[in-house]
């Protein structure tokens, strides 16, 4: 008996043994590359050659799949980088719309997923699915806190809100009603328009009538810059102040001299040359923008941090997970996920991030600063 034991336990040692053990951590990105997302998709996929291709002994493989923008084939993709490529991680995708359809299934299947995008939803509330996606980009409480005080200093009293009808403008609508009236600034009018819109008109005239000292845009680049043109059209005449969201070349291309003077909070990368050297995140800022712009020939837009952010977040997390498992496997996932969450004081080119169970995308104030359009280029406000 016991000799049948031995023999039983030894086979299945030898099985163990046999079963191919991953050589590689495998991360899987989904970005936009073609369709209307492109303008996103493309500097995210540019920066994919710029992330870390080994932690210690093991390589890192990024496997790149284009959904062409459409939150349906983001899915798919999803599907296939889990069943088929069996990726330890996900970077993407571009869009927000994109990244909700795909929270659900990348949480089914136990796999951290870092998220590229502008709104908070994919990490809040937090919940059982959200646990297992990480927010690449400041969540925009953080952003809004820039801009509010950018307001106060300013002695703005009231605002007319225009955003997206898509979940980035809505929180960001609900995130910046909540800090405008803890600073005693009135949200006096709120409009919401599609991004394939090519006509605000109607949303402006209300904007105008109920004559707001500024407005913000909560929209996304090139779609950022119509409601900007068309208030400059009817003749408003207050400051118009934006979300990162519009902290894109495609926004000043599209806007022309019209948006002029428009005042922008993003990533300090997109004026690197005008930061101190001793602001903590300068360095990692001007080292993505300098290799981005050796590799392309230009400058990277705001888009393409969010995935270089993640490459550092992965690269940072991995060696704990290593520890625990064997990628390619459930507890590796799982592994990695915790540590990921456990990321603290890590620099990044957007900020520094400290992520907690409750806070998923994790950076500070530091990162982002206030600029405006000057020449057709960001330039940064000092005030």
């Amino acid at each position: 008996m016991k000799t049948g034991k031995f023999l039983l336990a030894l086979a299945g040692a030898a099985l163990f043994a046999a079963m191919p053990v991953q050589a590689q951590v495998k991360i899987g990105v989904i970005g936009s590359a073609t369709g209307p997302t492109a303008f996103v998709g493309i500097p995210q996929r540019n920066t994919i050659p710029l992330l870390p291709d080994k932690v210690g002994d093991t390589r890192i493989e990024y496997i790149f799949l284009d959904d062409g923008s459409d939150p349906t084939a983001s899915v798919k993709a999803a599907q296939q980088l889990i069943s088929e490529k069996h990726v330890d991680a996900l970077i993407g995708p571009s869009g927000s719309p994109n990244a909700m359809g795909v929270l659900s299934f990348m949480a089914e299947a136990e796999t951290p997923m870092l998220a590229p995008v502008g709104t908070a939803a994919v990490v809040l509330p937090m919940d059982d699915k959200k646990r297992w996606v990480f927010k690449t980009h400041p969540n925009d409480g953080v952003i809004a806190r820039r801009l509010i005080a950018a307001m106060q200093a300013r002695k703005v009293g009231t605002v007319g809100f225009i955003g997206l009808n898509d979940p980035y403008g809505e929180n960001w609508y609900n995130t910046f009603a909540e800090q405008a009236q803890a600073a005693n600034i009135r949200i006096v009018a709120s409009e919401r328009y599609g991004r394939q819109d090519t006509s605000v008109t109607g949303q402006v005239a209300k904007l105008i009538a109920a004559r707001p000292d500024v407005v913000l845009v909560a929209g996304i680049a090139a779609a950022a810059a119509l409601p900007h043109l068309q208030l400059i059209e009817a003749g408003f005449k207050g400051e118009i102040y934006h979300t990162h969201g519009s902290a894109s070349g495609a926004f000043i291309q599209i806007g022309g001299k019209a948006v002029e003077g428009a005042l922008v909070v993003g990533p300090m990368l997109l004026v690197i040359d005008e930061i101190a050297d001793d602001v903590p995140t300068r360095a990692l800022a001007h080292e993505y923008v300098s290799r981005y712009e050796k590799m392309h020939q230009q400058r990277p837009p705001i888009f393409g941090a969010g995935v270089y952010d993640a490459g550092l977040l992965l690269a940072n997390a991995l060696p704990q997970a290593l520890e625990r498992a064997q990628p390619g496997t459930r507890e590796f996932r799982g592994a990695l996920r915790d540590a990921l969450e456990r990321t603290s004081g890590m620099r990044a080119s957007q900020g520094v991030i400290d992520m907690s169970a409750a806070d998923h995308s994790g950076f500070d104030d530091r990162g982002q600063v206030l600029m405006t359009v000057r020449d057709k280029r960001f330039v940064l406000v000092r005030d």
